[in-house]
C-alpha cells in the first residue's frame, strides 16, 4: 500500500496552515515556501481538501486559505480520505458483493483488520495534535 504524494504534501499542507494561520488566512506560497513544494503542485493539492470542506479559500489581496473548522475537529482520517478518495484498502473490505468470494475467503479478515487499524488510528489522531508537536 502507498500513500499518494499529494495526499502526503495535503497533509504538510494541513498541518502548516494549522501552525501558521493564527487569527487570518495562509497564502498558498508561503506554504509552498516553508513546505518545499512549488505553489503550482499545491494548487492541486488544496482542491480535493476545499471540496471536503477541510479549507476555507478568500481570494483577493488578503485571501489565502484557513481551516473551515477547528484543528481539534479535523481528523486525520479527514485528510487522507479527501486525498484518497477514500480509505479503503481493498474495494472487499467496504463492499462485500463487490468480490464473489467475500462470503468464502480467509484473506479477507486479514484486509479487514489491517483497515480496521489504519481507520482507527487515522481517526484517533486530530491535526491539532499533530500540529503541536513541531
Amino acid at each position: 500500500m502507498r500513500i499518494s504524494t499529494k495526499t502526503r504534501y495535503g497533509m504538510r499542507l494541513m498541518i502548516d496552515i494549522a501552525q501558521n494561520q493564527g487569527s487570518g488566512r495562509v497564502a498558498l506560497k508561503d506554504a509552498a515556501d516553508r513546505q518545499g513544494v512549488s505553489k503550482k503542485y499545491l494548487e492541486q493539492v488544496v482542491a480535493p481538501l476545499v471540496a471536503a470542506g477541510l479549507l476555507d479559500v478568500a481570494r483577493g489581496a488578503s485571501g489565502g486559505y484557513r481551516l473551515a473548522r477547528d484543528a481539534q475537529a479535523i481528523t486525520l482520517a479527514d485528510i487522507v480520505g479527501a486525498s484518497e478518495d477514500g480509505l479503503a484498502l481493498l474495494t472487499c473490505t467496504i463492499d462485500a458483493d463487490a468480490c464473489e468470494r467475500a462470503g468464502d475467503c480467509a484473506s479477507r479478515r486479514v484486509w479487514d483488520g489491517l483497515q480496521g487499524a489504519m481507520r482507527g488510528y487515522l481517526e484517533g489522531q486530530t491535526l491539532a495534535d499533530i500540529a503541536q508537536e513541531r
